[in-house]
């Protein structure tokens, strides 16, 4: 996910997808801890991707 497509969405879509990147991130965790993940790296990805809407969203708390 670029910031540019994290930058176009609604604060509403934001939440949303902090939640659902957040599960993401337990499952991976979860598959990890099982030996059952086949690309550990997705896990860093997701959490760069959670970071970026973390950002976002704080921007958009500082607008206001």
């Amino acid at each position: 996910m670029k910031a540019k497509e994290v930058r176009k969405m609604s604060a509403s879509e934001l939440e949303a997808k902090l939640a659902d990147l957040k599960k993401d991130l337990f499952t991976l965790r979860m598959q990890h801890a099982t030996n059952q993940l086949d690309n550990p790296m997705k896990i860093s990805l997701v959490k760069k991707d959670i970071a970026r809407v973390q950002t976002v969203i704080r921007e958009l708390e500082l607008k206001q």
